[in-house]
């Protein structure tokens, strides 16, 4: 009952639109302005037809809402049914496990992601609905971004009308002397009408559609809540484990050993003659390099062995200048500190001189003080002396 909810607007509306009406003198014949009541026809339309639009996707999110609703209780009863063993295997192949297109579509899409996860990794992994059934399908099917506007367009045309027929009444109002404007009086009064009737319904309209509209999107969103969990406890696939992963890489892995066996087995008496050929040939290449370059390679020997003997003084120096160069950073952090001790010194020395400096300037005070007052006091005495 709560899902139709938003059946109070148009009974609102209704009973709104037959007082203004009546305010306004059309059941009794005694209107006197049109123009007054054209504007509240015509503000009353507007608002009419903001309600048909909102009354739309408050109709699909209802119909939604339902749909989860009866979801969830259907797989409860089915859970319970096969001995609370897991449904997905009963659903995976569903495409009419929800009656609203929208949510079959969101479902097909969940249904083909753990499909697809499952072809690629060769065990099933686990995949949260949530991902697909979610708060912000609701907003959509909700027409969030235009019910969220409502209350405030009906506040706008509220105060829209407020100013309009102000502007009506002082308009028409006019006169000199206290006799042409009490004449003008009744067109003041017939826009302040309109100005008020106006507020009162546009800010009345703006509170009631605020407080359905948050209503009905609370009672979705708790749904949803519901059926996820329903659905994460009676269908949701399980993540595959690691021992079955493991197993799957094992299996996978001795079919890729057994093919690799065949191949070397095909081409392992290519490759042995081959090989023989190719030693045979290096043989042959290295008798005949040591007969044409004995020399040469002797000569070439002697010349790596003086490089090697530089190489080893050179490692030496280098390493003599890392001790001088260690030895220098050593030094400086030692004269760094020194630095630093000083300075602190300087610090405190400069804070005690500070101190001795306000102490010898509070105590001069104190004497100035005291001198001070005892010249006053001489004085005093003096000046009874003298008397």
């Amino acid at each position: 009952m709560k899902r139709k909810l938003y059946y109070v607007l148009f009974v609102l509306y209704a009973i709104v639109v037959i007082f203004v009406l009546y305010l306004n003198g059309v059941f009794t014949g005694e209107w006197n302005s049109s123009v007054n009541l054209m504007i509240n026809i015509g503000f009353l339309i507007m608002i009419g037809i903001l309600f048909a639009i909102s009354s739309i996707s408050f109709g699909r999110l209802g119909r939604m809402v339902s749909d989860l609703e009866e979801v969830s209780r259907h797989l409860k009863e089915e859970y319970k049914k096969a001995g609370e063993k897991n449904l997905w295997v009963n659903h995976k192949n569903d495409e009419e496990f929800f009656e609203e297109k929208i949510l079959q579509e969101a479902f097909n899409k969940y249904r083909l992601r753990v499909k697809g996860v499952k072809a690629r990794r060769g065990a099933s992994s686990s995949c949260d609905l949530e991902e697909y059934i979610n708060e912000d399908l609701l907003d959509r099917a909700g027409m969030n971004f235009f019910n969220s506007g409502v209350p405030g367009t009906l506040t706008g045309i509220g105060i829209l009308g407020t100013f309009l027929g102000l502007s009506l009444g002082l308009g028409a109002f006019s006169g000199d002397d206290i006799y042409t404007i009490s004449d003008n009086v009744g067109a003041l009064l017939s826009g302040m009408k309109v100005a008020f009737h106006t507020s009162v319904y546009g800010i009345f309209f703006s509170l009631v559609f605020s407080m359905i509209y948050r209503s009905l999107m609370s009672d979705a969103y708790q749904t949803l809540d519901d059926f996820l969990n329903v659905f994460r406890q009676t269908t949701q696939p399980f993540a595959a484990k690691d021992d079955e992963n493991s197993a799957t890489m094992l299996v996978y892995q001795a079919g890729m050993a057994g093919t690799l066996r065949q191949i070397l087995e095909v081409l392992k008496g290519n490759a042995a003659e081959q090989t023989a050929g190719m030693g045979h040939i290096v043989d042959r290449f290295t008798q005949q390099m040591q007969a044409a370059l004995d020399a040469d390679f002797k000569k070439l020997g002697n010349v790596l062995k003086s490089a090697g003997e530089s190489q080893t003084a050179s490692a030496a120096n280098v390493a003599e200048m890392v001790d001088a160069v260690t030895a220098l950073v050593e030094t400086n952090r030692n004269v760094q500190e020194a630095l630093t001790c000083v300075m602190e010194r300087q610090e405190m020395f400069a804070r005690q001189l500070e101190e001795q400096k306000k102490l010898l300037a509070d105590m001069c005070s104190d004497m100035s003080d005291e001198i001070s007052s005892q010249l006053y006091t001489f004085e005093q005495m003096r000046n009874l002396y003298e008397k």
